[in-house]
C-alpha cells in the first residue's frame, strides 16, 4: 500500500461490512478501489466472489489494467474477477439465465429504440405531434426509477406525459415481439428475475459476495434495488462517490442514493477522501467555495492540495460572444506558440452543445487542431450498423430491427410497399416478418422483384447462420464473407457523393473488421466463435469506442468533461441562462426525472443546485490553470440583450481570482491576426500610390 494517504489507507484495509468512501474530485478513487480489491485477494478472498461494477467501458478497463499492473506476476490471483459496467453485469446474468432456458434475445441500441417508438407513434397516428426522443427518454426515466407502465403517474396536463402512457406498454409489448431488451432492461429485467425466482437469486447472492461501485452518486433506483438484492445476506458493499458530482439527475440518477447509504446499509463505516492529487490550490479553492454555498442535505468535504502557487483564477469578462471566442482561442495560441505547450494540454468547456459554434471557427481559423467529445461514434456510423445487423439477424431472426434496416440494403427489390405488406400478412397469420419472408410465395400481391429479393435475403442470411453456428466460423471471417456476398464494397461506391467519401466509408468497414480480428488474437477459440455475446458487448458499449485520440484541444460539455483532466480549461458562458441553465430557471423542465427533495423548498432549486454541481466539476477539471468566462450582451433578434453573470460567479474568493476586460479586437499575433494586419497593410499602400 505505497503512496497511499491515511484515509485511502483506512479504505483499502477496511473489508467486511458496508463502507461509504466519499471521493473528492481528484483524491485517488480509482486507486483506493484497485487496492482494495488486491488487498482482499491477498487476504484471501477468492477473486472470482469479488464484483467490481462502474458506468463506462473505459473505466472499467483502466481498473483492469491497474489491478493487473499491482498484481505484477501474481496475475493468476485475478482469474474470475469481475470488473465491469452495471449493463453489462446485467446482461452476463440475463445470458446465464436465458441460456438455461435455452432463449435467444437482441440488444437494442438507441436507435433502435427510437426507431420502434417512432413506429408506435405511426401507428396510432400521431407520429408528427411529438418528439421521439422526449418520449424515449421519459420511458427510459420510468425504467430507471422501476416503474411499470401501469404505475406512471397521471397528471392530465402535461401532454408528453399522457402519451407516454400509451406509448410505453405498447413498446415493452415490442420488445417482447422481437425477443429484445433495451439497455435499462438489463438492471430492471434482473431485479425483476431476481425478485420473482428466490432460487435464482440465492444462487447470485453465493457467487458474489463482495460487491464494489464506482460513481456511486450516479446509480438511479433500478441499480439500487439490484445491489441491495444481491448484497443483502453478506452486507459486503463498498460503494466510492461524491455526491458534490452528481450531475446526471436529468437523467434519471438519484443523488439520495449516496445521501442515504447509511440507512439503506446500516452500520456503514463512513471514509472521506479529501487530499486532491490533480489541481493547484488556488482552483480548489474556487472549487471549495462554490460548492459550500451548496443548498440542502450534504456530506461536506474541503479538498485540499501539496500543490501550490500563486497563480490566480482569470475571471474574464467580453462584451460579445465573438470577443470571448476570440479572447479564448488568441490564449489558446499563446499557450501553444510562447509555452510551448501541447494541444492536448488545453480544453474548452460549456454548459450546452451551441457554445462551441464560435471557439470551432476561431480555432479553424487559427490552424489549431480540436477535437469534440460526443461526437458520432464508430459503431453508429451507418455502414458499420448495417454489417452488424445482418451479422445480428443470422443469430436471431425474430430481430426485426435490423430485419427492416437490411432487407432492401443493397437493393433488392423489397420496396416499402411490399415490406408493409409483408408485415400485414405476417401479423395476420401471427409470423414474425422473417416467418413472413419464408413464405412469400403464399402471397399473390408481393411482385416478383420483391420476392426474388425476399429469397435471395433469405440465402445470404441462411448462410451467414451455417458459419456462425455449424462451422463456427470466426466472426471476422464470417463478415468478410458477408460484404463479399452483398456487394457491399461495390455499393459503398456507386452510393457515395465522392470516392474521397467512399473511402472513409468502407475504412469503416475496415475498422470493424479489425476490431473483430483483434478480439480474437486476445480471447481464446471458444470466446471468438461466441459471436452474440460480441455482438451484446458492441452495443453495450453505447457506440463508444473512440478513435485514436489526437494531439488536439478538446471541446467539451461539462457533462461529457466527467472524468477528464487538463493542465489548462476555459470555462465559457458563465452567464445567467448558461450556467445555470435557462430551463433551470423556469418551471421545471417535464422530461426531467423526478428529484430529490434536498431541503430546499421547490424542485426548481433542486434543479439549480445540480447545476452547481456541474459548475464544481467544470472547475475540478483544471489541474494548473483555470480561466472562466462570460459576455456582457448576446444577440437576440438581431438586437444586443444585456447578461447577467453566473449568479456561481458571485461565490468565488476574492483573494484567489484576477478579473480582466476583454476587448473586441481581432486576434493579433496569430494567423487570422497577421492575415488581417496583411490586409490592412496592402491596402493602405494601395490608396498610398
Amino acid at each position: 500500500m505505497v503512496g497511499l494517504n491515511p484515509a485511502q489507507k483506512r479504505a483499502v484495509e477496511h473489508q467486511n461490512g458496508p463502507l461509504l468512501v466519499l471521493a473528492g474530485a481528484g483524491s485517488g478513487k480509482t486507486r483506493v478501489i484497485t487496492q482494495r480489491m488486491v488487498r482482499m485477494m491477498e487476504r484471501g478472498v477468492p477473486a472470482s466472489t469479488i464484483v467490481a461494477l462502474t458506468f463506462t467501458n473505459k473505466a472499467a478497463a483502466e481498473m483492469g489494467e491497474r489491478v493487473a499492473k499491482l498484481l505484477g506476476k501474481n496475475k493468476a490471483g485475478a482469474k474470475g474477477l469481475t470488473i465491469s459496467t452495471f449493463h453489462s453485469f446485467g446482461l452476463h446474468v440475463l445470458t446465464r439465465e436465458k441460456r438455461a432456458q435455452n432463449q435467444a434475445f437482441t440488444i437494442f441500441d438507441q436507435g433502435d429504440a427510437l426507431g420502434t417508438v417512432k413506429e408506435i407513434l405511426r401507428n396510432i397516428d400521431a407520429g408528427k405531434r411529438f418528439d421521439v426522443p422526449a418520449i424515449m427518454s421519459r420511458i427510459s426515466n420510468a425504467k430507471n426509477a422501476f416503474l411499470l407502465p401501469e404505475e406512471l403517474p397521471d397528471d392530465g396536463v402535461d401532454p408528453y406525459n399522457e402519451i407516454t402512457k400509451i406509448v410505453y406498454p405498447r413498446y415493452q409489448a415490442a420488445l417482447r415481439t422481437y425477443s429484445a431488451y433495451d439497455f435499462d432492461d438489463l438492471v430492471c429485467e434482473v431485479v425483476r428475475v431476481w425478485q420473482s425466482r428466490p432460487d435464482v437469486l440465492a444462487r447470485w447472492q453465493e457467487k458474489v459476495r463482495y460487491l464494489l461501485v464506482d460513481e456511486y452518486q450516479d446509480t438511479n433506483r433500478a441499480q439500487l434495488m439490484m445491489l441491495r438484492l444481491l448484497a443483502e445476506p453478506h452486507r459486503n458493499i463498498c460503494v466510492v462517490g461524491d455526491d458534490d458530482q452528481a450531475i446526471y439527475g436529468w437523467r434519471g440518477a438519484d443523488v439520495r442514493n449516496i445521501l442515504e447509504f447509511e440507512e439503506h446499509f446500516t452500520g456503514a463505516e463512513v471514509v472521506k477522501l479529501e487530499q486532491n492529487y490533480r489541481s493547484k490550490q488556488a482552483i480548489l479553492d474556487v472549487a471549495n467555495a462554490v460548492i459550500g454555498k451548496r443548498v440542502g442535505v450534504r456530506h461536506k468535504k474541503h479538498l485540499f492540495s501539496e500543490r501550490v502557487g500563486d497563480e490566480k483564477i482569470t475571471v474574464a469578462s467580453a462584451p460579445t460572444p465573438e470577443a470571448e471566442a476570440s479572447y479564448v482561442v488568441r490564449e489558446i495560441s499563446r499557450w501553444i506558440r510562447d509555452e510551448k505547450k501541447q494541444p492536448r494540454d488545453l480544453s474548452v468547456l460549456y454548459r450546452s452543445n451551441s457554445q462551441a459554434k464560435l471557439i470551432e471557427e476561431s480555432l479553424r481559423s487559427e490552424g489549431i487542431a480540436y477535437r469534440i467529445v460526443g461526437g458520432q461514434q464508430f459503431f453508429e456510423r451507418k455502414e458499420v450498423k448495417d454489417v452488424l445487423s445482418y451479422l445480428k439477424l443470422a443469430l436471431n431472426r425474430s430481430d426485426e430491427i435490423s430485419l427492416r434496416r437490411i432487407m432492401n440494403y443493397p437493393a433488392r427489390g423489397i420496396g416499402d410497399t411490399s415490406v408493409e405488406r409483408l408485415a400485414l400478412h405476417a401479423q395476420a397469420k401471427g409470423w414474425t416478418l422473417w416467418q413472413g419472408i419464408e413464405r412469400v410465395d403464399a402471397f399473390d400481391d408481393i411482385s416478383e422483384p420483391a420476392r426474388q429479393g425476399c429469397k435471395q435475403l433469405e440465402r445470404i442470411v441462411g448462410d451467414l447462420r451455417r458459419k456462425i453456428l455449424v462451422e463456427q466460423v470466426r466472426a471476422s471471417e464470417v463478415a468478410s464473407f458477408l460484404c463479399q456476398q452483398i456487394g457491399l464494397r461495390q455499393e459503398i461506391d456507386s452510393s457515395s457523393p465522392t470516392p474521397q467519401a467512399a473511402a472513409k466509408r468502407w475504412g469503416n468497414v475496415e475498422g470493424l473488421m479489425g476490431t473483430l480480428t483483434r478480439r480474437e488474437a486476445k480471447v481464446g477459440t471458444e470466446q471468438a466463435n461466441d459471436l452474440a455475446n460480441f455482438l451484446h458487448a458492441l452495443t453495450l458499449d453505447f457506440g463508444k469506442e473512440e478513435d485514436a485520440e489526437p494531439n488536439a484541444v478538446t471541446l467539451s460539455t461539462l457533462h461529457g468533461a466527467k472524468g477528464l483532466e487538463f493542465e489548462i480549461v476555459y470555462l465559457i458562458g458563465c452567464e445567467e441562462g448558461f450556467l445555470p441553465h435557462a430551463r433551470t430557471l423556469e418551471d421545471r423542465a417535464t422530461d426531467a426525472p423526478a428529484l430529490p427533495d434536498d431541503g430546499s423548498n421547490s424542485a426548481k432549486a433542486a434543479d439549480i443546485e445540480e447545476e452547481r454541481r456541474l459548475f464544481y466539476v467544470g472547475v475540478t477539471r483544471a489541474r494548473d490553470f483555470l480561466t472562466l468566462s462570460r459576455c456582457k450582451n448576446r444577440a437576440m433578434r438581431g438586437k444586443p440583450v444585456p447578461r447577467t453573470p453566473s449568479r456561481f460567479l458571485m461565490d468565488l474568493p476574492p483573494e484567489r481570482i484576477v478579473e480582466i476586460e476583454v476587448r473586441d479586437e481581432p486576434t493579433m499575433g496569430t494567423k487570422a491576426g497577421l492575415e488581417k494586419a496583411n490586409a490592412l497593410l496592402a491596402m493602405l499602400e494601395g490608396l498610398g500610390q
